[in-house]
């Protein structure tokens, strides 16, 4: 079904009149046109309104153009049995994931064990050591979670901004947004049977939930995959709940900070967060926003 069917539909489920209003407009149609003039005397400026708003008519040459006559002729018709629920926004299509997705998810998991199981996190830790642990000789602790962050911030950007169709996420949140306005609607008409059958509608929309889920956490799989090792690592250098630190001279290393003064990278900044944490997400989190902001990339889900 086109959107320009569902719209049609829409219309005539909210408001039974709109049907004569839209035949109106198609028996005064000429090339595909129709000027308010000509149907000011049998229709309401708010129905006229109506039709311009859900896109039903568009701007043409001399007037409004019909935005496809096939499709809202179609609309008109009762085949499809429909009553009160059609939505005007399509249902997206739900991403599938990938065997590399679910491999990446396994993985995850599997590295998530080295933060309770020492063995692993040295093992994994060990690993990642080859390749940061020269930069410890080179320049400072701090410089290098700063490094990391900057990493991290720039893939995880990067990874959401090519995982995740921002444009089938905007298509989510319109659906569920439409339907609440057609509720809202419903509830000043009065109008039971409509609201039974929106009601309905927004059980089935349930699944747009797990899509929209399925949407934000598959470049997350990927984030998590790359960044718990490199956080393993700072755990491993540093220390942490009763762990020997592999670098102690860097974890006793002292810094001074804003409001806590003088403190060591495995000092309990905020409750049990360690220093070196809280430095970590305020450096991820600066450099995210300006790696989004350079590259022009957005977060938001883009509407229809």
């Amino acid at each position: 079904m086109s959107k320009v069917e569902r719209r049609v539909r829409s219309l005539v489920s909210e408001d039974g009149e709109m049907r004569d209003a839209i035949e109106t407009v198609l028996d005064h149609a000429t090339d595909g046109e129709v000027r308010w003039v000509d149907v000011r005397d049998e229709i309401t400026s708010g129905q006229w309104g109506r039709l311009i708003e859900k896109e039903v008519l568009v701007d043409g040459e001399t007037g409004f153009a019909l935005a496809d006559r096939e499709e809202i002729e179609t609309g008109l018709t009762d085949d499809d049995g429909s009553g009160g629920g059609d939505s005007d926004v399509e249902t997206p299509e739900t991403t599938s994931w990938t065997k590399w997705d679910k491999l990446a998810a396994l993985a995850t998991v599997g590295a998530f064990v080295g933060y309770a199981v020492p063995p692993v996190r040295n093992v994994i830790a060990g690993a990642i050591d080859l390749v940061l642990g020269p930069l410890l000789d080179i320049v400072p602790f701090y410089v290098v979670i700063m490094l990391i962050a900057l990493s991290t911030g720039l893939y995880s950007t990067l990874l959401r901004a090519g995982l995740m169709d921002m444009e089938k996420m905007g298509q989510y949140q319109d659906r569920m947004k439409e339907i609440q306005e057609r509720r809202k609607d419903a509830k000043e008409r009065d109008d039971q049977e409509a609201l039974d059958a929106i009601q309905q509608e927004q059980m089935d929309a349930m699944g747009d939930q797990l899509g929209m889920f399925k949407e934000q956490f598959r470049p997350m799989v990927w984030i998590m995959f790359l960044t718990i090792p490199a956080f393993l690592w700072m755990f491993w250098v540093i220390g942490y709940r009763g762990s020997d630190a592999a670098y102690p001279a860097i974890a006793a290393q002292e810094i001074v900070v804003p409001l806590a003064g003088t403190v060591t990278w495995d000092a309990g900044l905020v409750g049990p967060i360690q220093m070196w944490i809280v430095w970590y997400f305020l450096c991820s989190m600066a450099f995210t926003q300006v790696i989004q902001k350079s590259l022009n990339i957005s977060m938001s889900p883009s509407s229809s």
